[in-house]
């Protein structure tokens, strides 16, 4: 496996829904890769927080990402991850979305301040990082949590799956095989 950023543009088309939005950018940024890597799977996604009708990327600087941390204090949002499943220039697909609802803790201006001055904000949509720093300010999640931190693993390892994308889900079960693995795995 490996990690390859991609140059797409990351602009809304007015009037686009944020679920066709990650959708379209997954698409694209698995597209603009494929073309360095003929005949390999690549895996692309794409994540936006919505909060009411407003949809937040990442923040640019402190103040941009004070005004998000505001906005969602105290209040509930939603994050959505587009994924694609790409193989030869599209020739085979599989893609989805996933939705995790968040519920935020209210701010203290200082707790917004120190979290900026962590630089934690800077490259994560909405503007914090649970899997971080900002995990002090998630009163609880609806949904996957793996989805907040960027990429939905139980959905996307289903997707893998049902492609046949990975090994690890073409070899048939034996039972003597797990009882040879767990043998060695005992201490």
């Amino acid at each position: 496996m490996r990690v390859v950023p991609s140059n797409a543009n990351e602009g809304f088309i007015h009037g686009e829904q944020p679920e066709k939005h990650v959708l379209r950018l997954a698409w694209t940024k698995a597209q603009e890769i494929a073309k360095q890597y003929p005949g390999r799977w690549i895996l692309a996604a794409d994540t936006v927080v919505v909060i009411g009708d407003r949809v937040l990327g990442k923040p640019k600087d402190p103040k941009e990402a004070g005004k998000m941390l505001r906005l969602l204090s105290g209040r509930q949002h939603r994050v959505i991850t587009g994924y694609c499943l790409l193989r030869s220039a599209g020739r085979r697909r599989k893609e989805g979305h996933v939705t995790t609802r968040v519920f935020f803790k209210p701010l203290t201006s200082a707790e917004i301040r120190w979290y900026i001055s962590t630089r934690e904000p800077f490259d994560k949509a909405g503007g914090y990082a649970i899997q971080g720093r900002g995990a002090f300010m998630v009163k609880r999640i609806v949904g996957s949590y793996t989805n907040v931190v960027g990429l939905p693993l139980c959905e996307v390892m289903e997707a893998l799956r049902e492609v046949e994308a990975v090994e690890i889900f073409k070899k048939k079960f034996s039972p003597q095989r797990t009882q040879r693995s767990q043998r060695k795995l005992q201490y």
